[in-house]
């Protein structure tokens, strides 16, 4: 009876274990929590498209790719990066980007970065000029003029005519569009001449010289003068009076 009792017990048991195993193994595993996706890095995006490399040197030695990353990080606008290929730099004039200052250099990558994300259909509504990081769109510095044509985005500096050829990244927090010219601004490559100086003030002219009067001249002595005119012609008569009468005395 005893022996009974225990091998019952012994299969309650085992039939507890085997219902518990199997529990456990239909029970599903928790996944693991998704990592939270970071910021875009813009230089590893351009560096995977393989045609930018220009640009990711001109970006590194300016640590405009750094600050770009950062403003990602910390923007609520996003941001609109026009990324002009190789190609795109090797058209221009040799010895163009040697002859810029550091912050010329600056201001022309600040110059490609729009200050928002822009999908290609919100450029068909953007207001001109479109502000960039490189500042001041008055004429003459930083103007950027977007328009679009069918499925066609230009680009105009006032330099420059450009076009989006294609789409290389977008978040909704970062777009990197690829264009096929590098954007000049005019505040860089067509400086505004400087004002002409003011002409200088005409000095007065000075006031014309106090002449001293001139002493009178002596007057004459008009009786003096009326007595010898009278003497004069009391003798010029007297001769003609001789000389008639002397003609007159020879005819008689």
């Amino acid at each position: 009876m005893m022996m009974k009792q225990l091998l019952l017990s012994f299969s309650a048991l085992l039939v507890f274990l085997l219902h518990c195993t199997t529990t456990i193994a239909q029970a599903p595993a928790k996944s693991p929590k998704p990592k939270s996706k970071g910021p875009a890095n813009v230089t590893a995006i351009l560096e995977k498209a393989h045609r930018f490399n220009s640009l990711i040197r001109l970006m590194e030695n300016t640590q405009m790719g750094d600050r770009i990353n950062t403003e990602l990080a910390t923007a609520s606008g996003g941001l609109t990066l026009f990324a002009p290929a190789d190609s795109a730099f090797a058209s221009l004039k040799a010895g163009t980007l040697n002859s810029l200052t550091d912050l010329q250099k600056s201001q022309l990558v600040q110059f490609h970065v729009l200050t928002a994300y822009n999908s290609l259909p919100q450029f068909q509504t953007v207001s001109n000029p479109v502000p960039t990081q490189a500042g001041d769109t008055g004429k003459g510095h930083f103007p950027l003029s977007i328009t679009m044509g069918g499925n066609q985005v230009n680009i105009s500096t006032g330099l420059t005519n450009a076009t989006i050829t294609s789409s290389i990244y977008t978040d909704g927090q970062l777009a990197v569009y690829e264009v096929d010219k590098v954007l000049l601004p005019l505040e860089i490559f067509n400086p505004l001449p400087p004002a002409p100086a003011a002409a200088p003030k005409k000095a007065a002219a000075p006031p014309p010289p106090v002449l001293a009067p001139s002493p009178a001249a002596p007057v004459a002595n008009i009786t003096s003068v009326d007595a010898s005119s009278a003497m004069g012609l009391m003798i010029r008569h007297a001769a003609v009076s001789f000389g008639v009468g002397a003609i007159a005395a020879f005819f008689v």
